[in-house]
């Protein structure tokens, strides 16, 4: 009888009811369970240490190029990195200013600890919110839907909708020479179990590469022999929900130095000592992030490339070696990193390392970021295969607003490729197949013109109004902006301008042709030598506007035609677009479609034809002999 009792008390575990479970705590984690608990949803967020809330395993930077359109469109969805990075950040710079504002992108170097600190301190005062430190082992699932989590000591938690955003923990392993950790980023304990689980709903996994630089001792560095490269004299902050005086503080430096021939022949000599080069490491690496040893190789011809030296935060001497990252053997980073000038002395804190780990084939998701096969489970961050914090960001955010809706009983959101830069990599991610850590870039959209991270607030805060993220005050500020934008365009485009002595006089200061007749005040503001701003003095019925409506007014003016032109491109794809499929269809009822087309649609499944006409191994001609299909169904509909 006792032993029963026994036996009986052993199997005793906890057991809790949530609506949302979110495994993993890095940005994409943050931004799923904020969303969750914020749409009023009971959310429960695991992480593996409650100390890598946050964390940046790697430089510790928000933004930069197509990379801050991701964060500003999430804050005007309603997400959190963009406050959190203007409450934490040492160094501002608006990126690409000398090229048009398409590809401007905001870049801040915040402080690693403190943008971890302000996060979990949002995180722990959020309603609805409970933090676990715990390792999720098993996804429990019957009949294909979601029905809750398991953790590694046996507790059960109960639930209709799990997001996954293991980043790089699942079955992670730090390398260097042939020294091989298997941990997770910065020596944190890796999630080794929950892999299995997956691969037994059917979900197909990949092995994937990232890695990071060498950390290093401020004090053994010789700055003199280093380009100083200054934050931006006004700071334009991340947030739309930011008072841009609160962001004009001092900044730090960060620093910009060169390898050389003598760092790339002692890393030539050494490759058959990195597990990248001999085979131990089994994952692929990102193209667009590559390793110093991926650059010498791939690059022969270069005869240096660009080292950022930037640093960790306030609160430490570790500078990280940007443009640096290698799974060299540590002596032999040691000798490359001396030979940079500036970096002959220096003493090495952490080792460059590479991370290997699993993560999804993509593929596998709806636009909505759930999977196909599993009802319930929907997937952000690194874990889908994309590479950096704010890609991992934008997709636990809608990962997690879908999951939310879902339970609501409303639509899933989607945005399209018109829309939004989040559109673009949701898009990518799940239409095209990639074999490498996916990385935004401004290239990879093709509205760029009308997605600029200017005008993040104009284009999605009516969206994030309606999810529920964007209260009534925010929004009522948008709508107004909006107003006299348009206002001041109209004004402008009809006020006349003659060619009288003080017109003339501005015109000559600036270097433009004089007026030989008259001309509207928005014809001046073309002149490429010309801005809303340069023809201020001649306009003295000009109204006060705030600086980012007068910017937004600037640019309207400017590219009036390059705009109107990609509004009539989006028109004709919104057309495709609006051509809804049923994910139940089976192409291979479609006679005329080729073999490949009708394997890649029945793989896919996808929501729309343009969806369907972005699927690499379906042809143009495919498209049309789909439309004509859809057509035929139609009428024989009609007739019934």
């Amino acid at each position: 009888m006792n032993e029963c009792v026994i036996e009986e008390i052993k199997m005793k575990h906890l057991e809790e009811n949530y609506d949302i479970v979110v495994v993993g705590a890095g940005h994409a984690g943050c931004e799923a369970a904020l969303a969750g608990a914020r749409l009023g949803l009971n959310t429960i967020m695991f992480t593996v240490s409650a100390e890598s809330i946050a964390l940046m395993p790697c430089n510790p930077n928000v933004g930069g190029s197509s990379k801050g359109h991701l964060v500003r469109e999430l804050d005007a969805l309603g997400g959190e990195m963009g406050k959190n990075i203007d409450k934490t950040f040492i160094q501002s710079k608006m990126l690409n200013v000398s090229k048009g504002p398409a590809v401007h992108s905001l870049r801040a170097q915040a402080d690693k600890q403190e943008y971890t600190r302000e996060m979990r301190k949002t995180l722990e005062n959020t309603e609805h919110l409970t933090i676990r430190q715990a390792e999720v082992t098993k996804i429990m699932a019957e009949d294909g839907v979601v029905k809750g989590v398991k953790t590694y000591s046996g507790a059960e938690y109960r639930t209709k909708a799990v997001v996954l955003c293991t980043g790089t923990y699942l079955k992670a392993r730090c390398i260097y020479g042939d020294v091989s950790n298997p941990t997770g980023p910065n020596g944190l304990q890796a999630a080794n179990h929950l892999t299995e689980s997956l691969k037994n709903l059917g979900i197909e996994m990949y092995r994937f590469k990232t890695g990071t630089p060498a950390r290093v001792d401020r004090r053994s560095i010789d700055f003199s022999k280093m380009e100083e490269q200054f934050g931006d004299e006004r700071v334009v902050p991340f947030s739309f929900t930011t008072d841009p005086k609160s962001v004009q503080k001092e900044q730090v430096s960060c620093w910009l130095t060169y390898t050389n021939e003598k760092t790339h022949q002692i890393i030539r000599d050494n490759l058959d000592r990195s597990p990248l080069f001999s085979g131990a490491i089994e994952g692929t690496g990102p193209r667009y992030c590559p390793s110093i040893e991926d650059k010498v190789v791939k690059f022969p011809d270069k005869e240096r490339h660009q080292v950022f030296v930037e640093p960790e935060g306030l609160y430490t001497n570790e500078m990280y070696l940007g443009g640096m990252s290698s799974s060299l053997p540590e002596d032999v980073q040691t000798a490359m990193y001396r030979t940079v000038p500036g970096l002959e002395q220096v003493k090495i804190v952490r080792n460059a390392y590479a991370i290997e780990y699993d993560c999804i084939n993509s593929r596998q998701l709806k636009a909505t970021l759930e999977f196909k096969a599993v009802e319930g489970l929907f997937s952000g961050g690194q874990f889908n295969g994309s590479s950096g914090y704010e890609e991992a960001a934008v997709q636990g955010f809608m990962a997690g607003v879908n999951a939310a809706r879902k339970l609501m009983g409303k639509e899933a959101v989607v945005l399209d490729r018109s829309q939004a830069y989040i559109g673009v990599l949701i898009d990518d991610l799940v239409t095209k197949e990639s074999h490498e850590p996916y990385r935004m870039m401004t290239s990879r959209a093709e509205y760029r013109l009308l997605l600029r991270q200017d005008n993040a607030d104009l284009r999605l805060s009516g969206i994030g109004h309606e999810i529920g993220l964007i209260d009534d005050e925010r929004y009522e500020r948008v709508v107004r902006k909006e107003r006299q934008i348009r206002e001041e365009v109209e004004r402008l485009n009809q006020l006349p301008v003659g060619a009288n002595s003080q017109v003339q006089e501005c015109l000559r200061k600036y270097g433009s042709t004089e007026l030989k007749s008259g001309a509207t005040m928005a014809e001046l503001i073309r002149r490429p030598e010309l801005s809303y701003e340069a023809v201020k003095e001649i306009d003295p019925k000009r109204p006060d506007l705030d600086w980012d409506v007068a910017e937004q007014v600037n640019i309207n003016i400017k590219y009036e035609g390059y705009i109107r032109r990609q509004l009539q491109q989006v028109a004709q794809f919104k057309k495709l677009e609006s051509r809804k499929l049923d994910e139940h269809f089976d192409y291979s009822s479609v006679k005329s479609l080729r073999k490949e087309a009708v394997q890649k649609l029945n793989l896919y499944k996808p929501m729309n034809i343009g969806q369907a006409s972005r699927i690499s191994g379906v042809s143009p001609a495919d498209i049309s002999v789909l439309l004509v299909h859809l057509e035929q169904m139609k009428h024989q509909k009609g007739r019934e």
